[in-house]
């Protein structure tokens, strides 16, 4: 009985053993095929993937095309906005800073910025750096997006840092996780101010140049070369077009990096070596210290409980995702602009980097999700979950729900075309706290709505119902026509709006929803 039993735990350990070992071993071979097939099932111009392990490149490459126009080849160089992992950058940054004694992580950002301000007394006070970083303001999901987005808004640095005064909380300060734009953008200005440079070039300076990511831009317009950026792809009734590349307003520390999956192998390769690089790990950009503090939970967030991944805590850090696998840490994010998504996902424990950027909008995000997860279970050892297949049905049905939604709003308005319309108690200027001011007025016969400080957010006015009308944005570089209601006053004159998105996929950013317009 006991040599059985001995006998039997030996097979069992050499199974286990041998099981690791093999799929440990991912080949390039292996991620090209991955690749290949998920550019079969997901409407996406081009893509790039990087898979680094052990220090050591497993896997750097191109697929599709930079442009539906030009038709020319991604390769491993070619350059993508890699949107909100740029905050990760700005993180480091911030830790270069504290290492060199110009600022804690506690301090109050008002010792900083004085001009700095928050919804109350108190939390202004108390708005610490770690506060700009963490996504615990207390602030709504995406509270003030619209001052950027779209692009093109004439918002400036002093109109962001007065404006949180007139935001509105929807949680406790520090009880909860909410994602924020405009507080990176705050902690970018920071960064410029204690390091007597802007956040770009004290990024190019002190962070891209040391880790010779040459081809590494944190910003579009210090790209002089374009031959090699890859051009911003949407989706239009599975029809891929070009769209304009997105612009970057008052810096790009929440999501202005243009990069390509050979130079981020080097920003992978620092991180997983706990900052530390160079052939032989003897420089440092950040210390050790800093980099657990990068990959500290910070701010708590809700655990899936998936049993493939035995997963048991979920939070954020500073710039970064942090979860766990099978036992082991798993530090991501993701990143999202028109036409540009992007995700890293790193393994420490398993020294393991995975960097994936594609060029098109909607379809990008099943791509990059599907392939990262497809080789991450292969490190993983578990079997094959279909991956590539299980998001395009996700997307496919989550696309012809909102197209089921939008589609009826816009028959309804069709429908509705001929009815007679007092357009006169609508007409007029209407202003909100912090994005100033709405006009109403008669434009070719038709009610048109415009935003003086975002040009690309103007359109007609169609009736919908009672006091509501649909409005189809002259920007359609994403899905953000919206719903405007008025509220009238006593003598039958609207005094208000407000305005909500009419697609339930419609993204956060366009907080319309957060806007109080007053006559």
């Amino acid at each position: 009985m006991k040599y059985t039993q001995a006998k039997h735990l030996s097979l069992l350990l050499f199974v286990l053993l041998f099981t690791n070992t093999v799929f440990s071993q991912v080949s390039s071979k292996q991620i090209d095929s991955i690749v290949h097939y998920a550019m079969t099932k997901f409407n996406v111009a081009g893509s790039a993937i990087a898979v680094v392990k052990d220090g050591k490149i497993i896997h750097s490459k191109g697929y599709g095309v930079k442009s539906i126009v030009t038709k020319e080849p991604v390769n491993e160089h070619t350059q993508f906005a890699i949107a909100s992992n740029s905050k990760a950058f700005t993180t480091a940054g911030l830790a270069i800073l504290v290492e060199e004694g110009k600022i804690n992580w506690e301090d109050k950002v008002k010792d900083h910025i004085p001009e700095f301000t928050m919804y109350n007394d108190y939390v202004e006070a108390n708005f610490s750096i770690l506060d700009l970083v963490t996504h615990r303001s207390g602030l709504p999901l995406g509270m003030g997006d619209l001052m950027f987005f779209p692009d093109g808004t004439d918002f400036t640095m002093d109109d962001l840092l007065s404006s949180f005064q007139h935001f509105k909380a929807s949680s406790a300060f520090r009880t909860k996780w909410d994602y924020d734009n405009l507080l990176y953008i705050v902690a970018g200005e920071l960064i410029a101010r204690k390091s007597g440079m802007t956040w770009e070039a004290f990024t190019k300076t002190r962070i891209l140049e040391p880790l010779e990511m040459d081809n590494t831009f944190s910003s579009l317009t210090d790209i002089k070369d374009t031959s090699n950026l890859s051009a911003s792809h949407a989706t239009e009734a599975g029809v891929i077009r070009v769209i304009p590349t997105f612009k970057e307003m008052m810096n790009g520390a929440a999501g202005g990096i243009f990069s390509n999956v050979d130079d981020l192998c080097q920003w992978m390769f620092v991180q997983l070596n706990a900052g530390k690089y160079g052939e032989k790990l003897d420089k440092e950009l950040f210390s050790a210290t800093n980099h657990d503090e990068m990959w500290k939970m910070h701010t708590v967030m809700g655990v899936r409980k998936n049993p493939r991944y035995n997963s048991h805590f979920s939070g954020y850090g500073l710039g970064w995702f942090l979860s766990d696998v099978l036992g082991n840490m798993k530090v991501e994010h993701t990143g999202g602009l028109p036409g540009m998504l992007s995700e890293t996902i790193l393994i420490p424990d398993m020294n393991l980097g995975i960097v994936i950027l594609t060029n098109t909008s909607d379809d990008g995000a099943g791509l990059f999700s599907s392939v990262s997860q497809t080789i991450l279970d292969l490190y993983l050892g578990l079997d094959n979950f279909d991956w590539m297949d299980k998001y395009a049905d996700y997307l496919k049905s989550k696309e012809s729900g909102g197209d089921a939604v939008t589609d009826k709003v816009w028959e309804t308005v069709e429908n509705l075309k001929d009815k007679s319309i007092d357009t006169k108690k609508y007409i007029g200027l209407y202003k909100d706290s912090w994005f100033g001011n709405c006009e109403i007025f008669m434009k070719d016969d038709q009610l048109w709505l415009k935003f003086h400080r975002s040009p690309k957010l103007n359109g007609p006015l169609r009736f919908y119902e009672d006091e509501t009308f649909a409005v189809k944005w002259e920007y359609q570089d994403m899905n953000a026509d919206a719903f405007v209601t008025f509220a009238l006053g006593e003598k039958g004159k609207a005094q208000s709006i407000k305005i909500k998105g009419i697609s339930p996929n419609i993204d956060f950013s366009f907080d319309f929803h957060d806007l109080d317009l007053k006559k």
